[in-house]
């Protein structure tokens, strides 16, 4: 007798044995189903907080960096540049132009930052002075211009875009960024 209740109850045991593998699969499927889903949700969600501005829109693929603060009770900060020596754009023969410059930083992390971004902001000078024509350097207003694109374009390579200026008023030399003024120590046009 004993052999047959055994026998019994291993028989009534497959029968939820089976229904028992069903329903751990189909619990399982809907877990990861859940985790997937779930997974999916936040990632969307993360990258529509990064790529939405207050207002729903998007914003530029570059964050804006925090505004610059000149401390004036501190000593400036110089970033000495090489000497640069181009060949000019062709106007009436071959000119070239040997440059020597300073740039004026807000303080000493920024000149540190442009340490390190110094080759590619060497390339953006290189390629800013090599397209300028002789008669746009020799007068003083057109060194000016050049002084501040290069300051531009050193702001550019530390991430700051140029802020619009104001009609009639010209911005403070830190509404631009890290990088104050461009100061030329040296400046030859052959």
């Amino acid at each position: 007798m004993s052999k047959a209740p055994a026998k019994a109850e291993a028989a009534e045991g497959e029968v939820p044995a089976k229904g028992g593998k069903k329903k751990l699969i189909i619990i399982i499927a809907a877990v990861l189903v859940l985790a997937i889903a779930a997974g999916a949700a936040f990632m969307l969600l993360g990258k529509k907080k990064h790529a939405e501005g207050e207002d729903g829109e998007e914003e530029p693929a570059h964050h804006e960096p925090p505004k610059v603060k000149v401390d004036p009770s501190k000593p400036p900060i110089f970033v000495q540049l090489d000497q640069f020596t181009v060949n000019l754009a062709p106007e009436e023969g071959e000119h070239f132009l040997q440059a020597t410059m300073v740039l004026r930083v807000a303080d000493a992390k920024v000149g540190d930052s442009l340490k390190l971004y110094m080759p590619e902001l060497k390339h953006r000078i290189i390629m800013l002075l090599s397209s300028k024509k002789p008669s746009d350097l020799v007068p003083a207003e057109g060194r000016e211009e050049l002084a501040d694109e290069i300051k531009e374009e050193a702001n550019d390579v530390l991430g700051y875009a140029p802020s619009p200026k104001k009609k009639g008023k010209r911005n403070r030399p830190e509404d631009d960024g890290p990088v104050l003024s461009v100061l030329f120590n040296q400046f030859i046009v052959q």
